[in-house]
C-alpha cells in the first residue's frame, strides 16, 4: 500500500466543532507521509465534484473514515456524501450493481464491488464508554462491539469489495476524555496497519 484516501466525516455542531477527528486526521497524514505514503483527503465542508471523489476511492490502496459516531451511526453528511457518491459509483467505478444477474442466478446481492484490491480502516469517535461494549451485563448494548454497532457502515464498503483493517475507537470523549492516550494509541495502531514503505519521489497530500 502506498496511497490512502482519508474522508474526515465529522459533521460540525456547536457542540462538537470536531478538533478531535480534526487532529487525528493531521496525526495520520503525518505519520504516512513520513513513512513513504502519499495522501489525498475529503471533509463533509467541502464541495465535492463526484467523479473527484469516485476516482480518489480508485485511486487509494487504502481508505481511511475518520468519524464520530452520531446516533449509533455515521454523520448525516457522510451519509448524503455517500448518496452521492457512492450511488454513481454504481456504474462500475465502484461496483457493478448489486452483483446480480438475470442470465446468471448464482450471482448474490452485494457481488458486484470492483475494489477488491483497496482497504479501509474506520477510525471513530465515541461518547459512550469502552466498556459499554462487548459486555452482556451492559443493557445498552447488550454485549454487542464496536464493530457490531457499525456493521452497516462495513457493509456499505464491502458492498465494493474493499477489505476491512482492524477498527479503531476513541472512548468517552466528552465525558472522561483521555486524549493523550488516544494520540498514543492510534499512532501505534496506524503504525501496524502502515508498515513503513520506500518514499516515492514526491509525496502529494491534497485537500
Amino acid at each position: 500500500m502506498r496511497k490512502v484516501f482519508i474522508i474526515n466525516a465529522h459533521q460540525p455542531y456547536p457542540f462538537s466543532q470536531g478538533k478531535l477527528n480534526g487532529a487525528l486526521v493531521e496525526r495520520a497524514t503525518r505519520l504516512l507521509t513520513e513513512r513513504g505514503y502519499e495522501v489525498r483527503h475529503t471533509t463533509m465542508v467541502d464541495e465535492h465534484d463526484v467523479d473527484t471523489e469516485i476516482e480518489n476511492h480508485r485511486w487509494a490502496d487504502a481508505v481511511i473514515v475518520q468519524m464520530p459516531v452520531n446516533w449509533m451511526g455515521v454523520p448525516w453528511s457522510f451519509k448524503r456524501y455517500m448518496d452521492h457518491v457512492y450511488s454513481a459509483g454504481m456504474d462500475g467505478r465502484l461496483c457493478d450493481g448489486d452483483g446480480r444477474s438475470r442470465s446468471d442466478g448464482s450471482k448474490q446481492y452485494g457481488s458486484g464491488g470492483t475494489l477488491g484490491d483497496t482497504s479501509y480502516m474506520l477510525s471513530l469517535t465515541f461518547n459512550a464508554p469502552k466498556d459499554a461494549f462487548d459486555d452482556p451485563s451492559q443493557a445498552f448494548f447488550a454485549g454487542k462491539s464496536v464493530d457490531d454497532l457499525m456493521l452497516p457502515a462495513h457493509l456499505n464498503f464491502r458492498f465494493f469489495d474493499m477489505q476491512p483493517l482492524e477498527t479503531f475507537a476513541c472512548h468517552d470523549v466528552m465525558k472522561n476524555p483521555d486524549i493523550e492516550n488516544d494520540f498514543e494509541r492510534f499512532d501505534a495502531h496506524l503504525n501496524r496497519l502502515f508498515p513503513a514503505v520506500d518514499a516515492p519521489a514526491n509525496h502529494e497530500v491534497t485537500s
